[in-house]
């Protein structure tokens, strides 16, 4: 069975979990410091905390979403969180957990992301946050977004924070610039196994600010500063946190698949661009938009097959593994209680859309046999 995802093992890599193991220093210390460093450094961004995984950063993101200071964030009676319904339930699941109100905004059946469009028109004095995510890695329009959050802060006196999901979106660019480097926006990297850059379980924020950043440090380590004076009892905590640290090990694995992921990434865009000249204009069958002025990390391939069930039937039979990968969130018992008018983007696309394998290990034997087996009909 050809595998829809794949955990990537860089070189080193037990070497370095090695040497971390001889220092007995497992937990946080200066290998995580030394990860933090060069995240910042690919990304052009100094302000990068890690955490232990990625949805532990979208729930410390929503809190910092709050005040600045040492409020306890964002107030659930009163606040709500745009965000799109076509994503892991992680997304939206963080802002429950923040007792915050949900409110959906469509989805571009073109390129599954959050529907600009919609969105500014659901923008109110309520919302103090939106959650986007770059879905599969294809980036949002940030310069766009930018434009309906100025009229936004005009109409409203209030800038609402913007969080972004970039689970997928690990060597992604808009207009020349790397995703979550542009140090407007709280960015949430998930470094899970089998995404581009895995460190087994784990994730980073990327913040906007010094102010920020330092706020994110405590929080992840139960709202205390580790530069402290610990040892005699000389810290206060100005406000509660999390423990929500990565530690070292995963830190090593993170250094050494760093030494390899471009490779990846390009590997994954070769396989995309393979197929988009494969499968354009196959019967049943839509691809996603692609626009010249960004460059998607192509972590997943996703398409959208008409008679859904057929065709995950004809490519599992086939021996190639596909996938939906999640369901619409707004349909989950979770979130019964969450009204909104209906979705009309969403509802095109849901029960069409289906991911094909794109990963790294694919040999070119593998994507035409993919290719091939997707023109032969379902």
């Amino acid at each position: 069975m050809i595998p829809l995802l794949k955990a990537a093992i860089g070189p080193g890599t037990l070497d370095r979990i090695a040497d971390v193991l001889r220092t007995g220093m497992i937990g946080h210390g200066p290998v995580v410091e030394e990860f933090e460093a060069a995240l910042g450094a690919r990304l052009g961004n100094p302000y990068v905390a890690t955490v232990n995984n990625g949805t532990s950063g979208l729930h410390l993101a929503l809190r910092l979403a709050g005040a600045s200071g040492t409020g306890d964030g964002l107030d659930a009676a009163r606040d709500e969180v745009l965000s799109t319904p076509l994503t892991f339930e992680a997304t939206n699941w963080a802002v429950l957990a923040n007792g915050l109100r949900l409110r959906w905004v469509d989805v571009d059946p073109a390129t599954l992301n959050l529907d600009l469009d919609d969105l500014a028109k659901k923008i109110s004095p309520a919302t103090r946050a939106i959650a986007i995510v770059h879905w599969a890695g294809y980036p949002v329009d940030l310069d766009r977004l930018r434009e309906i959050l100025d009229a936004a802060e005009a109409a409203h006196g209030y800038r609402p924070v913007v969080v972004e999901d970039c689970a997928h979106a690990w060597g992604s660019t808009l207009r020349g610039r790397p995703v979550g480097g542009d140090g407007e926006n709280i960015c949430v990297f998930s470094f899970h196994a089998t995404k581009h850059l895995g460190t087994g379980c784990g994730g980073m924020l990327t913040l906007p600010d010094e102010r920020s950043y330092e706020r994110a440090r405590r929080l992840r380590f139960f709202g205390i500063d580790r530069r402290a004076d610990r040892v005699n009892g000389n810290y206060d905590v100005p406000e509660w946190g999390y423990n929500f640290y990565l530690d070292q090990i995963s830190a090593s694995i993170g250094l050494a698949n760093l030494e390899t992921v471009d490779e990846r990434v390009e590997q994954h865009r070769r396989n995309a661009a393979f197929y988009d000249a494969e499968l354009a204009g196959v019967p049943g069958l839509e691809l996603t938009a692609r626009e010249p002025d960004r460059e998607s990390s192509c972590w997943l391939y996703p398409v959208k097959a008409e008679d859904r069930p057929s065709f995950m039937r004809k490519m599992n039979d086939a021996g190639i593994m596909v996938s939906m990968l999640v369901r619409r969130n707004d349909t989950h018992g979770a979130v019964r209680d969450v009204v909104d008018p209906a979705l009309p983007g969403l509802d095109a696309v849901h029960d069409r859309i289906v991911h094909i394998p794109v990963g790294w290990w694919l040999s070119e034997a593998d994507r035409a046999h993919i290719a091939d087996t997707i023109k032969s009909g379902w």
